[in-house]
């Protein structure tokens, strides 16, 4: 299973951080040459590669991590996304309800990557506080997801307990997508909800 971030800003790199901990390899890129960041991605660990959007794309489970704006240029880079997870780690805050048609804004970049599996996760924490080890008072940090597609969400689930998280899930989009998602000047109700698991 290979794996990419697309987007290397604060949310990026936190979650690029996360995967290094773990000693998972991931490949981050962003629209920009991959030697413009490179630097960044060798101070967090050797695992991390920078790449151009092209291969990024080739990956079988792709983090994006762009502003909610920039996700129809980043889907502009296949014309079909079949066969991938992408996990949807914007958040649409600022975004005027009317721009996404009344729908979750998972649901509106689900139709963006035409065949993909979306699974929304990975946004309802602030990057200093996902930046932070998962292992908390003994305890695992909760990461939320919501997909239409339950085997995605599965696996995505698996992928945040190896890096350590607690995946709770929140069923589809239209359900557990409006919990964690942000529109308009609202926030979901589960968004900055710092929650702690105990097995």
């Amino acid at each position: 299973m290979s794996y990419a971030i697309i987007g290397f800003g604060e949310i990026g790199q936190t979650l690029a951080r996360a995967f290094a901990r773990k000693g998972i390899a991931v490949s981050v890129a962003t629209t920009r040459d991959p030697e413009s960041f490179a630097s960044e991605a060798a101070a967090i660990g050797p695992g991390i590669t920078p790449t151009t959007l092209a291969e990024a794309a080739k990956a079988d489970i792709i983090f994006l991590a762009v502003r909610f704006q920039s996700h129809p240029d980043v889907a502009k880079a296949l014309p079909s996304w079949q066969g991938k997870i992408i996990v949807d780690v914007t958040n649409a805050y600022g975004v005027p309800d009317e721009n996404l048609g009344g729908q979750p804004s998972a649901t509106v970049v689900a139709r963006a990557f035409s065949g993909a599996r979306v699974v929304k996760g990975f946004n309802h924490l602030a990057a200093a506080v996902l930046d932070q080890s998962p292992a908390v008072h003994g305890g695992r940090r909760v990461v939320f997801l919501a997909s239409d597609d339950d085997d995605a969400a599965t696996q995505i689930g698996a992928l945040a307990e190896n890096l350590g998280f607690a995946p709770i899930k929140l069923g589809g989009l239209s359900e557990g997508g409006l919990l964690v998602q942000a529109h308009g000047n609202s926030w979901g109700w589960l968004i900055f909800k710092d929650l702690v698991k105990f097995d």
